[in-house]
């Protein structure tokens, strides 16, 4: 009874660590930062084509691609680095920095997730491969060097956003539209500047886990994200009035989606500075008011693009 007994216990512990590393090796994925992959949808969104089913399903599919592939370079970055997030506050708590999660699991996570990304990837087109294969590339430079330099380090972040919308755009066959790329990329340095200011204003002085805010300031910071919003606020509203717009769309009232943008804008510069987030993927997803004006916006466009 006793031998039962013990074999019932053993097998429970083994069930659980099983469930546990399962769960590990999903938060090890990051999938509350797929929302980033949201960029993927941009280019069917204001071609006025998400009534395509075909070119729905291949942006659909690229929009996977890009989880699976900014999944593996999750993994790849708490690979490289463990030793530091070691000695974070919180990310000591991560999946490989804590044990949880051993490196061979997580070398044979990556590999699964990058081969299936680029597997659906070259099913939708070789130019999103092309551009997957641009992206991971773009984040093994980050990880290993680019991540500290100062400046570079926010702008390479924001490269990754313009692969996604070229990637929804060309690489199904939509022209993308230069203010549409100007206004994005603007708008993911302004919140790359945003969540550098959170994290430096957080930090208290320590920046041993990310040594390139030693190089910025608050002031700096407060200059660049300044710039930054005010280049998102004129680029978009520049593009709801620029004639080819109004030309593609047979109309001009783009225009009045601004005050959304607007809003939001705003509303994350608030979050920031009275220390309640820095995060945009966490804020988007958890900010009511965010989520409002995000509603709004989409909503107000997909009702005069109709």
């Amino acid at each position: 009874m006793n031998k039962l007994l013990n074999i019932h216990n053993q097998v429970e512990a083994l069930e659980a660590a099983n469930s546990n590393c399962i769960k590990d090796m999903w938060l090890l994925l990051r999938p509350n930062q797929w929302i980033k992959n949201l960029f993927v949808f941009l280019g069917i969104l204001f071609s006025g084509s998400w009534l395509d089913s075909y070119l729905l399903t291949q942006v659909f599919l690229t929009a996977v691609a890009f989880c699976l592939v900014s999944s593996a370079v999750y993994v790849l970055n708490d690979l490289l680095d463990r030793e530091n997030d070691k000695m974070h506050p919180t990310k000591r708590f991560r999946p490989i920095a804590s044990g949880k999660v051993t490196q061979g699991q997580a070398r044979l996570l990556f590999l699964l997730c990058a081969v299936l990304g680029f597997s659906i990837g070259v099913i939708v087109s070789p130019l999103i491969l092309l551009l997957l294969l641009l992206y991971l590339g773009q984040n093994i430079a980050y990880s290993k060097i680019l991540k500290k330099v100062v400046i570079v380090d926010v702008f390479i972040i924001a490269f990754g956003f313009i692969l996604r919308i070229l990637a929804g755009t060309w690489g199904i066959g939509i022209a993308p539209s230069r203010w549409m790329l100007l206004c994005s990329l603007m708008l993911t340095l302004f919140l790359g500047f945003g969540k550098r200011w959170a994290e430096l204003s957080e930090s208290g002085g320590e920046v041993s886990s990310r040594p390139v805010l030693g190089q910025y300031s608050i002031d700096i910071l407060n200059q660049f994200t300044g710039i930054t919003a005010g280049g998102v606020i004129i680029t978009y509203s520049l593009y709801t009035l620029d004639p080819s717009t109004i030309a593609m769309h047979k109309t001009d009232k783009l225009i009045y989606t601004v005050p959304f943008v607007i809003y939001g804008i705003f509303r994350y510069l608030y979050l920031v500075h009275t220390g309640k987030g820095g995060d945009p993927s966490t804020l988007v997803s958890k900010d009511y008011h965010i989520i409002g004006a995000v509603f709004l916006w989409l909503s107000s466009v997909i009702w005069i693009l109709r």
